[in-house]
């Protein structure tokens, strides 16, 4: 690849390597330069620019990403669409992140353009959330370079994968000794419940027995027999050596105990044994609390069918400091942990207008192969990632309402729909919960909008690396719907009339990314008779 100063004579195909602001807007990084760019370049009084220039054998920085990606993808982890050199791989489904750390060390050891970024091993993940991502740092690398990240990933299966939570039965046993405070009693089974529960697994039974070693015995051949997978017991006095009640009680059901203790803080009193076909969790006193603890780990780990042994628990002390201390506290109720949280982007689908040009026929109630149009629409922004989807209502708000039926769908009514977009905006964005990150902002009458649209939107959205705006293109054409950061929220409701938040893009170039679609479906909107007749339905 080369790269360095280029005279505008010599600059076209050439790939922009540093934005240049016009009078009238903006040219992006990245941008491949046309016969019409360089024209503008040289009205604005440009001789040269810095840009870069593939050569034979290269692979623009999109395609090496994606190539990669690819063969690092696992078992239920799915790759996004690229975009600026970087390739997102996201969980399918919940469960615990698995990771070849010496295979993704090796791969990032090729070359210094090609990164490979991920969360810590066995992190717990919920599906849609990012787990890794590839990210060429140069606008090109040679395919060589490509291919040989690509051989050390595909080396053995699996290099990055999610081992997806599976139906699990848990039992909790608790001891009881006098002065055990039946609502301490009660708070565990609820902590302990919304624990087992998050993982997908089911919380079969709870038990509380005399705190000697033929009480919990019988309590564990009982969840034995009942075909329980994992039983935690949780004594009224902390285990603190392998002789103790629980340990013994273990062994005389006929376990064994495989571990006492673990290097993380709240933990490390927790002992790991085997019943049979049943692991069995010896819990301190400090797993009644909802926060975040190292049983936690171990949790994750078994309710995703992933072997845990006493080395593993050993292996858990660097970044096992969980503990709250003063430079580092943490909310002393926090709800059960898990996960990571995962930014919550909404959708907005405007279903108010009167469809004027339309004529006498509201278009989103117009069928198209055999259901209204609102409906289909809705049917792709549902089936995105998305969520909450919120439909601003107006015109014959009864009849679309119909249409929409009985979809996962929250309402919200526009009475001024008859002056124009703004104040559905308006409306819409205040119904909108405050906890997201962002909103897609929908129309009700693009009927080929498809959710790999939106996803790609929502993939591409990074308000730190000024990706706040999003907005979909084919073929340089800028279309519809657009995501927008929620900073935004506020200018977006002072609009007025029907022109909607469009102007808000070009006053904001710098948050500004195009999302270049396969297809055209991010264009078409069916609004006039002549729309619809040409449209093309089965």
């Amino acid at each position: 690849m080369k790269f360095g100063d280029t005279k505008l004579d010599g600059a076209e195909g050439a790939i922009l390597a540093h934005s240049v602001r016009l009078a009238d807007g903006a040219f992006k990084k990245g941008l491949i330069l046309t016969a019409d760019d360089i024209a503008k370049l040289r009205g604005a009084g440009y001789q040269s620019v810095v840009a870069a220039r593939l050569e034979p054998g290269d692979l623009g920085e999109n395609d090496a990403a994606a190539h990669i990606a690819a063969a690092c993808r696992g078992e239920d982890v799915a790759a996004g669409a690229p975009f600026t050199g970087r390739c997102n791989l996201t969980a399918a489904r919940d469960g615990v992140l698995v990771l070849d750390h010496a295979r993704i060390d090796r791969l990032n050891r090729v070359d210094e353009s090609v990164t490979v970024s991920t969360l810590r091993p066995y992190t717990a993940v919920r599906a849609g959330q990012m787990v890794a991502t590839v990210k060429i740092i140069t606008f090109g690398v040679s395919e060589k370079t490509a291919e040989a990240c690509a051989v050390i990933a595909r080396e053995a299966p699996d290099l990055i994968r999610v081992a997806a939570y599976r139906p699990t039965r848990v039992a909790l046993i608790q001891t009881r000794l006098p002065g055990l405070k039946p609502s301490v009693a009660a708070k565990t089974v609820a902590t302990s419940r919304a624990r087992i529960e998050a993982l997908g697994a089911t919380f079969h039974s709870e038990v509380i027995c005399d705190h000697t070693e033929a009480a919990v015995a019988e309590a564990l051949a009982a969840a034995k027999a009942a075909g329980c997978e994992i039983v935690l017991v949780l004594g009224a006095s902390a285990i603190v050596d392998r002789r103790d009640i629980v340990p013994a009680a273990i062994q005389n059901a006929g376990g064994t105990v495989e571990h006492f203790g673990m290097p993380v803080d709240p933990g490390q009193l927790m002992l790991l044994a085997r019943l049979g076909h049943m692991r069995v969790l010896g819990l301190p006193g400090s797993a009644r609390s909802p926060r975040l603890h190292g049983f936690d780990w171990v949790l994750q780990r078994l309710g995703a069918g992933i072997e845990v042994t006493g080395d593993d628990l050993m292996a858990m002390g660097v970044g096992g400091l969980l503990k709250e201390i003063p430079t580092r506290p943490m909310p002393r109720e926090e709800l059960a942990p898990v996960t990571q949280d995962i930014p919550e982007i909404a959708a907005l689908v405007l279903c108010a207008g009167q469809s004027r040009r339309m004529g006498p026929v509201n278009k989103l109630l117009v069928e198209i192969d055999g259901q209204p149009m609102v409906a289909r629409t809705l049917d792709a922004v549902l089936a995105s990632r998305a969520h909450p989807v919120v439909a601003v209502l107006g015109h014959e708000a009864d009849e679309v309402r119909a249409a929409i039926g009985d979809r996962t769908v929250s309402f919200v009514h526009n009475p001024d729909f008859a002056d124009g977009l703004a104040g559905s905006l308006k409306r819409g964005i205040a119904a909108l919960p405050p906890n997201i990150k962002g909103a897609v902002i929908c129309l009700g009458d693009m009927p080929d909008v498809a959710p790999g649209h939106i996803d790609a939107l929502i993939e591409a959205f990074d308000p730190g690396e000024g990706r706040g705006i999003c907005v979909p293109t084919h073929n340089g054409k800028r279309g519809n719907p657009v995501l927008w950061d929620r900073r935004y929220f506020e200018e977006m409701t002072e609009v007025a009339g029907d022109v909607g938040a469009r102007h808000l893009i070009g006053a904001h170039p710098d948050d500004l990314f195009e999302v270049e679609m396969p297809d055209g479906g991010v264009l078409l909107d069916l609004d006039t008779p002549e729309a619809l007749e040409r449209y093309p339905t089965q």
